[in-house]
């Protein structure tokens, strides 16, 4: 073969390649239009505006699992117009409803976005709407199963808790009963029931406090707080406790700090905070309270010379009933909510909770809220106030003046 023709030849076969990518272009535009006009022909306008305005993700398929028309949501599973099903059960749903005719509802679990590191569990209901298409809607329920199972924990973890100091106080009874002729050992159970039935109140308390603070309420008596004042409130109820336990307490830091809120709650998260590292410090050691201003951000923060967190902790240790030291936290009668409450307490007014620790070092909780500036006074209404006093001072100090000789009374 001359070198004209090995040209000639390559011409051709360039040319063929040519003409065959091009066709296979067209092919692929033409039937991407054939699926848009399908789309519009076949599916009825009035379902196609329905998935316009639904929130859930939701599409038509054809018999081929061919994803005529899609709600925006559709794209966070990938369900795209011009796409095929690709999950496995959702491929069997569709098949069992259109050999069925019927509707059917099941739990699967689908991937967002390609992800298969972020499995959903979604509740996918499947319907025929004609003998060629059926509509497929698939709810994300993984928060709302995640909040039940936390729900059904909470409610088993706080039928436990109350069955030990309930359990406790059954058996003193008896025991009072049988040693009815000792007064001593009757004192002696007697007090050990005033400890149970104490420890049941403030288990009580806090499980009402907790519900409070994760209802959808917002928060009660909302109002400028003075930092200042829930720090002073806070150490003063827990003197008493520290004294005993031989632990020093020390306040300080900056003053005149403010932050809007519930006195009440911030009051109670704080000597939750007390409460811990007072419990979980040794004898002669120092519990300080700190609080920081940093612009637009107050920091209370509770630091401790204790045992530490470990931390394999860490990340629990703001969870309901859990106790990282499970023995002590019996022995001092914890309930395991104190620092759940710091979390809520803290997230409801707008605010975060952080954790430093090391074992045998110590730890650091810190409170971050949201400052605001120090309420405004009017000067000018006191002022009057001043006035109007030294007004009825001077009133009464000239009535009060007895007469002198000469003088007329």
């Amino acid at each position: 073969m001359t070198l004209p023709q090995i040209a000639l030849l390559a011409l051709a076969v360039g040319l063929a390649i040519g003409v065959g990518l091009s066709l296979l272009v067209v092919w692929a535009y033409r039937a991407r239009a054939r699926v848009a006009e399908e789309t519009s022909t076949i599916v009825p306008e009035g379902v196609t505006d329905v998935l316009g305005s639904m929130d859930d993700a939701a599409c038509v398929v054809d018999t081929s699992g061919l994803v005529l028309a899609a709600s925006q949501a559709a794209a966070r599973f990938g369900l795209d117009v011009g796409s095929t099903l690709d999950n496995v059960e959702l491929r069997q749903l569709v098949r069992g409803v259109r050999s069925s005719g019927s509707t059917a509802t099941e739990s699967l679990r689908m991937t967002r976005g390609g992800l298969s590191l972020d499995p959903r569990l979604v509740s996918a209901r499947a319907s025929v709407i004609s003998p060629r298409m059926v509509l497929v809607i698939i709810r994300d329920v993984t928060e709302q199963e995640r909040l039940d199972q936390m729900r059904r924990d909470f409610v088993a973890n706080t039928s436990h808790e109350l069955k030990t100091p309930v359990g406790a106080v059954t058996l003193l009874a008896e025991a009072i009963e049988s040693a009815a002729d000792d007064p001593a050992q009757v004192r002696i159970f007697a007090a050990r029931i005033s400890a149970e039935a104490s420890r049941l109140g403030q288990l009580t308390g806090r499980i009402m406090s907790l519900s409070r603070l994760q209802a959808d309420d917002g928060l009660g008596d909302v109002r400028p707080v003075s930092i200042d004042e829930v720090i002073a409130s806070s150490i003063e109820a827990h003197v008493v406790q520290a004294d005993s336990a031989g632990v020093d307490l020390a306040r300080g830091g900056d003053r005149g700090v403010w932050v809007r809120g519930d006195a009440q709650i911030l009051i109670e998260a704080v000597g939750n905070l007390l409460t811990n590292a007072i419990v979980y410090s040794p004898k002669g050691s120092r519990v300080g309270v700190g609080v920081r201003a940093d612009g637009d951000i107050v920091e209370i923060a509770v630091s401790d010379q204790g045992i530490g967190i470990a931390e394999a902790d860490r990340e629990r240790i703001f969870e309901r009933f859990y106790r990282a030291d499970e023995a002590r936290s019996r022995r001092t009668g914890g309930t395991g909510l104190g620092l759940s409450i710091v979390k809520h307490a803290t997230q409801r007014h707008g605010g975060e909770v952080l954790l430093w620790s090391r074992p045998g070092r110590g730890s650091t909780f810190t409170i971050r809220l949201p400052r605001i500036d120090s309420p405004v006074v009017d000067d000018g209404k006191k002022a009057k106030k001043r006035k109007k006093k030294r007004e009825r001072k001077a009133a009464k100090a000239t009535t009060a003046v007895p007469a002198r000789n000469g003088d007329t009374a």
